[in-house]
């Protein structure tokens, strides 16, 4: 199970292992408050993408897109997440104040197609 969760809200034993998944370190956040196994920077957008998009809404289609091809291009970023989520549920840590278009929402979209294409395959 693959869980999404702000840097901002706290801690819960739901949440199993967590991994931050931001190029950056979310603001006025301790390293101890945030209590992730491992931050992910590499399966976050790069800092082009990321600057492109700008949380503009009309921009959204075409963010997924172009982050779901460089996620495509750097399976050594996402495969650790992979791995985790098959042992048990793991957080998506993310900073965006935009809840529902953010990088986390697509990464966890890429994930469980991954994980539902490598399931089928058996």
């Amino acid at each position: 199970m693959i869980q999404l969760k702000r840097a901002y809200e706290k801690q819960s034993d739901a949440d199993g292992e967590r991994f931050l998944v931001d190029r950056l370190w979310p603001r006025g956040v301790t390293k101890s408050a945030l209590a992730v196994a491992a931050w992910l920077k590499d399966a976050a957008p790069s800092t082009e993408l990321r600057k492109w998009y700008g949380h503009e809404p009309e921009k959204w289609n075409e963010f997924r897109k172009r982050y779901f091809a460089e996620l495509e291009k750097a399976p050594e970023a996402w495969k650790p997440l992979i791995e985790a989520a098959r042992k048990g549920a793991i957080t998506l840590v993310y900073s965006s104040q935009e809840l529902e278009r953010n990088n986390a929402v697509v990464l966890k979209e890429f994930l469980e197609a991954k994980s539902k294409k490598a399931s089928l395959r058996g």
